[in-house]
């Protein structure tokens, strides 16, 4: 049995790009998923945050949205149901892409099969055994059950991830047994829409779009998505009966009636869909206990589940592919140091703590009670404030990571996402420059001379100038800054201490 180089479990939008990194970086990654053909599940809406701007750096950006050009950052968005206004920022760091899953799902499907990634449906991971040199798995398949092996095993196989149980990684945290939630896809009369708002009226109630409208008897939301009106209510403590039956548009209706205190003529979904038609009970918060065990690791949902309020979950899991990606691709190919793939767990478990602490925040803004009517009436207040704005949108987009490497006094960029920059005379930015997702040594100074010309087997080096900020920068595949410097003559001794411990022995 020949070695693969890795397998993923899990063909949904973490795992594809996975894919899709080990690709560029040279590895021949083989994705299992159990399902018989591509998802078309539809859970998120879009993408909210900082991946945005990453997949615009992967030259993705505008074949994901269909338009040209850098994303640009959203005016306004919601945080715990209350309005958050960012075009009163001078840098808004928020950035969105409306992409239904299901849609993201075949596009980054049709990228990967054209990265030539090998892409296997109905294969359903059973068992799996590790030892030093690799990971056997054990897979269902259609022509029946196969034995593959690979030198490490991705799980990206969501929130009750088979891959993570069988590693004995434990899944701690809290579920919610009290909340109902529904979401479908809608038809509306005209005469229930604002078209100065783009809402939707119930009596004398009047909904802005896209807001989380809370009320004494829970929350309604109205979502006029390009591909059709999407309708969502959330409620507290319902009786069980009342979710013995399949989800229908009458059940939706009803559950507006009681939310809003006034009737919403729903009607059903227009073209050809997948349309969504969801219940949902409950709500669970876990964060894995490790992620890794070995040669196995975990991505996305099957690392860390929370709530989705605020759309972070794409945000989260797609940026720790981009993070893995090439950390483990150099694993494979044997130059990464003995200790790169640690950093993926050290760097990216504090992100996602961090979601965790924002969306359990927002669920408890939108519950009921007095108490909450009080906290909202104060945090409306202290969202007036332009800082606090800031801190909120830097907050949610992910703009406020800045990765701790234990270094003394770094330069105020290192660990932090690299800026954009033109700094060729073509016009070339830093976007053009990372499609290849390989590590970007930009000497603005003119002073790097040959210093980095041992590991130009992994590294490129791009000579050009900017009018003011830093003299270099060694930016790694996933965009965040290994080394800077503001010198006019940058330390090469401390630009080689980096290039050592981001990417190995000089050749």
């Amino acid at each position: 049995m020949s070695t693969l180089d890795v397998i993923i479990a899990g063909g949904g939008p973490n795992g594809l790009l996975l894919a899709c990194e080990l690709r560029l970086a040279g590895v021949r990654p083989v994705v299992v998923e159990r399902l018989p053909e591509r998802s078309h599940e539809h859970r998120a809406n879009g993408l909210v945050g900082q991946v945005v701007r990453m997949l615009h750096r992967r030259g993705l950006y505008e074949r994901l949205s269909g338009m040209p050009g850098p994303p640009i950052p959203a005016p306004r968005f919601v945080f715990g149901g209350l309005p958050l206004l960012l075009d009163q920022l001078p840098d808004n760091p928020l950035t969105i892409l409306g992409l239904p899953q299901p849609e993201l799902v075949r596009r980054l499907e049709a990228h990967a099969r054209e990265l030539g990634v090998d892409l296997r449906y109905g294969h359903d991971v059973t068992a799996m055994a590790q030892d030093g040199d690799g990971v056997t798995v054990e897979v269902n398949a259609p022509g029946g059950t196969q034995e593959l092996r690979a030198r490490y095993l991705v799980g990206a196989d969501g929130g009750h991830s088979t891959v993570r149980k069988l590693a004995g990684i434990g899944f701690p945290g809290v579920t919610r047994e009290d909340t109902v939630s529904r979401s479908t896809h809608v038809s509306l009369p005209a005469s229930v829409l604002d078209p100065g708002t783009g809402g939707v009226r119930a009596g004398d109630v009047h909904v802005p779009p896209f807001f989380h409208f809370r009320t004494d008897h829970g929350v309604f939301v109205y979502a006029p998505f390009a591909g059709g009106p999407m309708v969502t209510t959330l409620e507290w403590n319902r009786p069980a009966d009342e979710q013995a039956e399949p989800m229908s548009l009458d059940e939706m209706r009803a559950s507006i009636r009681r939310v809003l205190g006034a009737d919403i003529p729903l009607g059903p979904p227009e073209g050809n869909g997948p349309h969504l038609l969801r219940r949902l009970t409950g709500g669970n918060t876990r964060l894995a206990e490790s992620f890794r065990a070995g040669r196995v690791l975990l991505l996305g949902d099957a690392a860390h589940v929370h709530s989705a309020i605020g759309g972070p979950g794409l945000n989260l899991g797609l940026q720790d592919a981009v993070n893995l990606g090439w950390k483990l691709a150099g694993t494979v190919r044997g130059w990464a140091p003995d200790d790169l793939l640690d950093t993926y767990e050290s760097e990216r478990r504090p992100v996602s703590e961090r979601v965790v602490m924002h969306t359990q925040a927002q669920s408890a803004l939108i519950s009921p009670g007095a108490e909450i009517t009080a906290l909202r009436e104060l945090f409306a207040e202290l969202l007036g404030e332009e800082r606090v704005v800031r801190h909120i949108a830097e907050l949610m987009s992910g703009a406020d990571i800045r990765y701790d490497w234990g270094l003394t006094e770094p330069h105020p960029l290192v660990g932090r996402w690299a800026p954009d920059l033109e700094p060729t005379e073509g016009g070339e930015n830093l976007a053009e420059l990372m499609k290849t997702a390989r590590p970007v040594l930009l000497d603005l100074s003119g002073a790097l001379g040959n210093a980095a010309e041992r590991w130009n087997d992994r590294v490129d080096l791009v000579e050009g100038r900017v009018a003011d900020g830093p003299t270099a920068l060694l930016i790694r595949p996933d965009g965040y800054v290994a080394w800077a410097s503001s010198d006019r003559e940058p330390d090469l001794e401390t630009l080689r201490t980096a290039l050592t411990r981001w990417f190995g022995e000089p050749a």
